[in-house]
């Protein structure tokens, strides 16, 4: 089997790619697009996002300590896309991709109510790596689109189209391929 070796680099794919919403207050709104995102602990309930300090939202997120993650679907892709190549500095992200803003529980700012999912989070620590600093976050609500949820209260997240984000491109999640712990589950 060939392979090659190259240099170092970020090949750690799919990721989620998600879009983060910030605002300071008494302004307007915005939108960043985030593929370097992640869960890293489970009680508390924390994730992290990844961003450049010379985005615009960068600096709103720092000073504000709070920003919303807002997964997104097949229908949301060209927003997300548009929300990860334009700056808020020069456009209004939630107006231009005709996007709601939403209140959501323990933060101040909004998130987008075309989103199945919307994780509130408040900043507990700034970490500079380099190209990139790291924003670790604590959870405190989660919102749900009650789309997704059956007579019984079960939220159905995988029937929402989520997207991906895999060297470039972007992609819908589809074909199950199991369930966790389906290796070594007793056949009946």
């Amino acid at each position: 089997m060939a392979r090659q070796t190259w240099k170092p680099g970020n090949m750690l794919y799919p990721v989620p790619a998600v879009m983060v919403s910030c605002q300071r207050p008494g302004e307007k709104p915005n939108i960043i697009t985030v593929a370097w995102a992640g869960t890293v602990c489970s009680d508390p309930v924390m994730v992290s996002i990844s961003v450049r300090p010379e985005r615009y939202s960068y600096d709103i997120i720092r000073e504000t300590g709070e920003f919303a993650i807002n997964l997104v679907t097949k229908k949301l892709t060209r927003a997300t896309d548009y929300c990860g190549v334009r700056s808020g500095r020069d456009v209004d992200k939630f107006r231009e991709m005709h996007l709601t803003p939403v209140a959501v529980q323990g933060i101040s700012a909004p998130g987008i109510g075309e989103s199945p999912v919307i994780l509130a989070c408040r900043v507990k620590e700034r970490k500079a790596l380099g190209t990139h600093d790291l924003f670790l976050a604590e959870v405190v609500s989660v919102s749900v689109d009650e789309e997704y949820m059956d007579e019984t209260g079960k939220f159905h997240l995988n029937d929402t189209e989520l997207m991906t984000y895999s060297h470039g491109e972007y992609f819908v999640l589809g074909e199950k391929l199991g369930k966790f712990g389906y290796s070594v589950r007793k056949k009946k």
